[in-house]
C-alpha cells in the first residue's frame, strides 16, 4: 500500500507501507514540498503518486528505508535524469540530504 505523507508515520502506517517488503519502504520524496509517498513494489508507483498530488519531477527523487538498520539507500531508476542526475543514485550530496531529513523524520521515529 502507498501512503501520501505530510508529517510522521504512525506505527500503523508504516506496517502498510511494509507490505510489499517487509523490511524497507520504498519510497519518491518530493524535497520541496516536503512530501513523501511510501510503499509500494516500485519507486515508480510512489513518484506517481506524488506527481497525481501536484509535485513537479525535477523535484521528486526515490529512495528506499531500511526500517530496521534506518539505513537509506539512494538508487532508484526515478533518479536517473540526464539533465539533473547522470545515475541511478542521487549523486549532489546536498539533495541526498535533504532526503535523508525528510525520510528520517516521516520514518524514522517508529
Amino acid at each position: 500500500m502507498i501512503l501520501l505523507l505530510r508529517n510522521s508515520a504512525t506505527t500503523e502506517q508504516i506496517e502498510q507501507m511494509l507490505e510489499e517488503h517487509r523490511f524497507y519502504i520504498k519510497t519518491a520524496v518530493d524535497i520541496e514540498r516536503r512530501v513523501l509517498a511510501g510503499g509500494g513494489d516500485m519507486h515508480y508507483d510512489c513518484e506517481q503518486v506524488l506527481l497525481k498530488d501536484g509535485s513537479k519531477q525535477e523535484n521528486i527523487w526515490g529512495a528506499s528505508f531500511g526500517i530496521i538498520d534506518k539505513k537509506i539507500s539512494y538508487e532508484s531508476m526515478v533518479n536517473l535524469r540526464p539533465r539533473q542526475n547522470r545515475s541511478m543514485e542521487v549523486l549532489d550530496p546536498r539533495i541526498r540530504e535533504r532526503i535523508s531529513q525528510i525520510i528520517i523524520e516521516f520514518l524514522g521515529g517508529v
